[in-house]
C-alpha cells in the first residue's frame, strides 16, 4: 500500500515540475510583454493616469465623507 502511494507521488512529481516550469516561463513572458507595453505606450499611459486623477479624487472625497458621517 505504501509502495503504491510512493510510486504515484513519483509519477505526479514529474508532471508537477513540468507544470511549474511552464507557469514560470509563461509568467516571464507576460512580464516581458507588460514592460514592453509600458515602454512602447508611455505617452498614452501617462494620459490615462492624468485622466484618472479626477475620478480618484472624487472617490477619495466620497470615502472621506462617509467616514466623517459616522
Amino acid at each position: 500500500m505504501a509502495e503504491e502511494v510512493k510510486q504515484e507521488e513519483k509519477k505526479s512529481d514529474g508532471k508537477n515540475i513540468v507544470s511549474t516550469i511552464f507557469k514560470v516561463i509563461l509568467g516571464l513572458v507576460f512580464l516581458a510583454l507588460g514592460v514592453w507595453a509600458i515602454v512602447g505606450w508611455w505617452k498614452e499611459l501617462a494620459d490615462v493616469v492624468k485622466g484618472c486623477i479626477g475620478l480618484f479624487l472624487i472617490l477619495a472625497a466620497i470615502i472621506t465623507l462617509a467616514i466623517a458621517k459616522e
